[in-house]
């Protein structure tokens, strides 16, 4: 009995990390100055918009050397894969974001983004916070829900 317990148990801690692995999501960025989203993995297809440096994507599929990708929208396109890199990018969701100094609603805001701006990602709190870095250099924190990317 001792010994199917611990079978059950071996199976119930596989299955979660399964679910944990299918539930991770990677998100690349652009890497250079500017990219164009395709509708099918070829150059040769229809050009639908051009995005700039730092856009975060959800990677989906790698296929050579093109990567498909899911916008905040849920929209699917395809990019080259040259085009992109794993640094991690969010961009501002709400009109106003404001950028704390600590992971806490109550902490001095050091400084305020509008919507759809960019900012690297450094860390994840656990917390429902996430460090992020703008361009300028100015480092805090921002609340998950009101970025993209992450």
């Amino acid at each position: 009995m001792k010994l199917k317990a611990l079978l059950y148990r071996t199976i119930l801690i596989l299955l979660l990390g399964a679910v944990n692995v299918v539930c991770a999501v990677d998100f690349v960025s652009v890497r250079e100055a500017s990219a164009i989203l395709y509708d099918a993995p070829s150059t040769k297809a229809k050009k639908l918009f051009v995005v700039n440096r730092y856009m975060p994507f959800e990677q989906v599929v790698t296929l050579h050397s093109w990567v498909k990708v899911r916008d905040r929208s849920g929209k699917l396109y395809w990019v080259e894969k040259r085009a992109l890199n794993n640094e991690r990018y969010v961009y501002a969701l709400l009109p106003l974001v404001d950028v704390r100094a600590e992971p806490n609603i109550s902490s001095p805001r050091v400084f305020q983004v509008r919507q759809q701006v960019v900012m690297q990602l450094i860390e994840s709190t656990g917390t429902g916070w996430i460090k992020v870095r703008h361009q300028d250099g100015n480092v805090g924190y921002v609340r998950k829900a009101e970025v993209w990317g992450d």
